[in-house]
């Protein structure tokens, strides 16, 4: 090898002294297993811990999200033509139980024409009294009212032709001048969607202009306002969905975790029975020390009892304990040659191991990945 190629090797290396994590990068793995092979250390990723914590982060995001009301926002709406309710006691209403004569109704017509008369000058206060002098001379009508609710609409008083226009449908279910009254004097009152509906069924009945006019500025309005709640409805129930599937995820952890043995060395008696424990380590995203041991080993007499207090230390971490010659085949599968030997596996993957009785490699790796 020429001397650039040399001076450029140990710049590699100072930087993987310096930057140990870059040996964790896919284009460089060939070098990690090549200083594994040959018995190095390397230092684990730097986003490991990082990672770990982001998690916890966003448990944590999750869970107080969940908790919080959705607070929903200000739908921009057209509001330039709304006035302001009006609160005037009730005009006269017909009472309905009387019997109307011939007479009656000949006199109530004879008012509704000065009601018109009336309207046709401008003169709408007096067209409300014409109107309501017909209304008591024939209460069952309800055109009268229908018409008395067109006049209050003209006057701007809403809740008034609101009142009229109900008296006119209760008589008559297929009034179009009561519902086109009402539609539009909840429009006045920014109710779009219930205006919306009353002018579409005035529409259906009896079509004319006005009806299509006031349509047009409501309807954007209406529709606007059903696709916020309809959103803010979505929303709700995704929430209630995800409540309930971390709810159930919850359970399942703690179903899981009941079967780790928080502080305690869990003894391993068959292979099955290890990979049971290592995917319920991996679905709560806990840390899982696999301790291979034999009995007839004298350093693992010695680091037994260190391991079984390290159990105690780090509660939320599942040590796992396995006699070699009892599990040959869980020592065949992860290949020990030597006891004591020491895997440590988080989310189903290996991430680092230490052999030999070393108590301070192996508390400080319990540490540093247990978080």
């Amino acid at each position: 090898m020429d001397s650039e190629k040399i001076e450029e090797l140990k710049g590699f290396v100072q930087h993987c002294k310096q930057n140990p994590s870059v040996l964790h990068t896919p284009p460089f793995s060939f070098f990690k297993l090549f200083l594994q092979s040959m018995g190095a250390k390397i230092p684990p990723s730097e986003n490991s811990g990082r990672d770990n914590e982001k998690n916890q982060d966003t448990k944590q995001f999750q869970s107080e999200t969940l908790d919080e009301e959705i607070v929903e926002s200000d739908v921009e709406l057209d509001n330039s033509d709304i006035v302001e309710p009006d609160n005037d006691p009730p005009e006269k209403m017909g009472d309905a139980s009387v019997e109307v004569t011939e007479e009656n109704q000949e006199a109530a017509q004879l008012s509704k024409a000065k009601a018109n008369e009336a309207i046709s000058d401008g003169n709408f206060i007096e067209a409300i009294d014409h109107l309501t002098e017909a209304i008591t001379l024939n209460p069952k009508s309800a055109i009268l009212y229908a018409s008395r609710a067109s006049v209050f609409i003209k006057l701007k008083k809403p809740n008034a032709a609101i009142r009229d226009a109900d008296a006119a449908l209760k008589i008559n279910a297929d009034s179009a001048k009561g519902y086109k009254a009402r539609g539009m004097a909840r429009a006045m009152l920014g109710l779009w969607e219930e205006a919306s509906r009353d002018l579409h069924v005035a529409s259906n009945l009896d079509f004319d202009e006005e009806i299509g006019s006031t349509l047009k500025k409501v309807e954007p309005n209406a529709k606007k306002i059903e696709e916020h709640r309809r959103k803010y409805e979505r929303m709700r129930k995704e929430k209630a969905l995800r409540k309930i599937e971390l709810e159930k995820k919850k359970r399942q952890d703690a179903e899981t975790a009941s079967v780790l043995k928080d502080g305690e060395v869990i003894g391993i008696h068959s292979a099955s029975e290890l990979k049971i424990k290592l995917n319920a380590a991996s679905k709560i995203s806990r840390l899982a020390i696999l301790y291979f041991t034999a009995t007839w080993c004298g350093p693992c007499r010695v680091i037994s009892p260190v391991f079984s207090t390290l159990a105690g230390k780090y509660p939320k971490a599942v040590f796992l304990k396995v006699d070699i010659d009892e599990v040959k085949d869980a020592a065949a599968e992860w290949s020990i040659s030597s006891v004591p030997c020491f895997f440590f596996v988080k989310n189903g993957k290996e991430v680092d191991k230490v052999v030999g009785a070393d108590k301070t490699s192996l508390e400080k790796k319990i540490a540093q990945y247990a978080g």
